[in-house]
């Protein structure tokens, strides 16, 4: 009776070391793959923006980066807010806080990244002046960027705005359009193939990059950098924004060499937040 109990002691023994090396390799293998910092991101400039990061600066800094692109202004925070992404870099912080206060999310702005100055293109003018009465032009359907397109009209000339409205204007906020612009809201990523079917189209900065446009010399109207409230940055879960590898993806997105990077790449296009 107690030679079975020992050798049941044992066995018992060694059931639990083996459980506890295969508990000891789960572990190790989860922290392994949380060493992996997964960012979603715009494909440009925002993604080649990162995989600049991820080829000159973030070995040497011990960061191992994986780079997702998405093409759309959602899934991005959808992917985040439900931890399939561990940060995203795509929007701007009144974007952010439109989203998470219509879809009851929780994400937090970390980082200033660059700016990408909002424009208005046409394949059929060459000046605001030409714009024709009644001419259609395209706008971003998303509520931050929709009152931005239109204020930079306003800014323009092209309309007049109810006071104190700003970027939350919406069509209902234009009091005065004196050449009887008809708008065509599209979703951002869908602006610049708009550009054969309309006179004009307010443009998202990432977009006209994607789609081969020179915001800094095509644009017939770009937005002004002074005071502008648009800079693009790094976002994550409330919570999350002290996270080791978070602090240093946000150090070496405000590396000079990442502001040299952008100048040199974007000539003007983008433009490195100060």
């Amino acid at each position: 009776m107690k030679v079975r109990r020992i050798v049941g002691a044992v066995a018992l023994s060694l059931l639990l070391a083996a459980c506890g090396t295969s508990q000891s390799a789960t572990t190790e293998k989860a922290e392994s793959a949380d060493s992996v910092l997964k960012v979603g991101a715009s494909p440009v400039p925002h993604a080649e923006i990162l995989n600049f990061v991820k080829q000159n600066l973030a070995p040497a800094a011990g960061l191992k980066l994986e780079v997702v692109e998405f093409t759309d202004y959602v899934q991005p925070n959808v992917q985040l807010d439900e931890g399939q992404l561990a940060a995203n870099f795509f929007q701007h912080k009144p974007y952010l806080d439109d989203f998470n206060a219509s879809k009851g999310t929780k994400l937090s702005f970390v980082t200033p990244v660059h700016l990408e100055p909002l424009g208005l293109y046409s394949k059929k003018l060459t000046s605001l002046a030409a714009l024709p009465g009644g001419a259609a032009v395209a706008v971003p359907n998303d509520a931050t960027n929709l009152g931005r397109a239109l204020k930079l009209l306003a800014d323009n000339g092209l309309v007049k705005l109810k006071d104190g409205v700003g970027t939350t204007a919406t069509e209902r906020d234009v009091t005065d359009n004196p050449k009887k612009l008809v708008f065509k809201p599209v979703e951002a990523a869908q602006l610049p193939r708009t550009l054969d079917d309309v006179d004009a189209a307010v443009i998202n900065g990432n977009y006209a990059i994607q789609a081969g446009l020179k915001p800094a010399s095509q644009a017939l109207a770009l937005e002004k950098t002074e005071g502008n409230p648009y800079v693009n940055g790094l976002v994550v879960r409330a919570g999350h924004e002290k996270d080791a590898n978070i602090v240093t993806l946000g150090k070496l997105l405000q590396d000079q060499k990442v502001k040299d990077f952008i100048q040199q790449k974007y000539q003007g296009s983008v433009i490195p937040a100060q």
